[in-house]
């Protein structure tokens, strides 16, 4: 009984405390007093508690997407030229015309992964960010997981411009039918390159940090 009541109160010991750290380029796990002047011992890079400015870069950088989000939705994605007439569409144009086609499925993927990813990443990453700042202890293990899940979906952001350029490629009839990209196709590689960006840069075992109370780097 005595036993099982230690172990439930006992507070875990991270690497840092037991006098490990990581380098972030080679991922070696380096003791402190074997850091022969703040670098890594096999690849040479400056070795840091946390990652240097985390927190600043992750809020500048989906701060940023945030931005461009609203060009990226407002502004045409692509433009259609039939005959000499020309065509313009935005990403919401496009999901409304497969719905109205009966194209259900295709009007679904590229609502997700072109409006609603977009809008789950910035909005989870900043309430991950602000977490940090108000030190909220809750939904630890949770948080965690939905920022993995903000990286590993990351790489489907991009359909939008994918069909564009498949259709660039396969609907050219020279003075017939041509398909470009409309001005809203740079704001909306903007987005998507900001926020994989803003996951990359921020390190995670700040919000375990900041959880704990544990008072090591938050800038």
């Amino acid at each position: 009984m005595n036993s099982k009541n230690r172990t439930e109160t006992e507070v875990p010991v991270t690497g840092l405390e037991a006098g490990l750290m990581v380098c972030h380029e080679c991922k070696k796990v380096v003791a402190l007093d074997d850091r022969p002047l703040n670098n890594c011992p096999r690849c040479g890079s400056p070795i840091h508690p946390r990652k240097p400015d985390s927190v600043i870069k992750s809020w500048a950088l989906v701060l940023t997407s945030l931005i461009l989000l609203f060009p990226a939705n407002i502004l045409p994605i692509m433009k259609v030229e039939y005959m000499g007439a020309s065509e313009y569409s935005t990403i919401m144009d496009g999901i409304i015309y497969f719905f109205k086609e009966g194209s259900y499925g295709i009007g679904i993927v590229i609502l997700v992964a072109s409006v609603l990813v977009p809008v789950f990443k910035i909005l989870g990453i900043m309430m991950i960010l602000v977490s940090i700042h108000f030190r909220i202890e809750s939904w630890l293990s949770h948080k965690t997981l939905m920022f993995r899940f903000i990286k590993f979906i990351g790489r489907w952001s991009m359909l939008d411009i994918f069909v564009i350029a498949l259709l660039t490629g396969l609907v050219d009839f020279g003075f017939l039918t041509t398909i470009a990209a409309a001005p809203a196709a740079p704001f909306f590689c903007g987005v998507v390159i900001t926020t994989m960006l803003a996951a990359e840069v921020f390190d995670t075992r700040l919000l375990w940090d900041a959880g704990t109370g544990k008072d090591h780097d938050h800038s």
